[in-house]
C-alpha cells in the first residue's frame, strides 16, 4: 500500500489545515485579549495608601494621587520612593493580568515573542 506524502494516513494535509485554523483562531483570541487589557485600569498604592498610581493596560500612567500628608519638604526622597513603588505595583498588575489572560487563551502553552 502506497503512502501519500510519505506519512501514514495519507499525509498531513487535513491535519495541517485544522492546525492552521486553530492557530488563526488563537491569534484572534490573543489579539482580542490584548485589546481588552489595554482598556483596563490598574492601581498601585504605597505608604499605606498615601500615594496611588493608576496605569492603563497599555502601560501608560493615567494618574498619580498624593495625599498632602505624604509631602514632607525635609524628606522628598521618601515621597519619590513611594511614587515609584505605587507605579511599579500598578505595572505589575498589568503584567499579572496579561499573563493570566494569555494563559487562559493559550492553555498554558508558551509562545515565544508573545509577551
Amino acid at each position: 500500500m502506497a503512502r501519500r506524502g510519505g506519512f501514514p494516513g495519507g499525509g498531513m494535509g487535513g491535519n495541517m489545515g485544522a492546525m492552521m485554523k486553530q492557530a488563526q483562531k488563537m491569534q484572534a483570541e490573543l489579539a482580542k485579549a490584548q485589546d481588552e487589557i489595554k482598556e483596563m485600569e490598574f492601581t498601585g498604592t504605597s505608604g499605606g495608601g498615601m500615594v496611588r498610581a493608576t496605569a492603563l493596560g497599555d502601560q501608560t500612567i493615567k494618574e498619580i494621587v498624593i495625599d498632602p500628608d505624604a509631602v514632607d519638604p525635609e524628606d522628598v526622597e521618601m515621597l519619590q520612593d513611594m511614587v515609584c513603588a505605587a507605579v511599579n505595583e500598578a505595572l505589575r498588575g498589568i503584567q499579572e493580568a496579561s499573563a493570566q489572560r494569555m494563559n487562559a487563551v493559550t492553555g498554558g502553552i508558551s509562545i515565544p515573542g508573545l509577551m
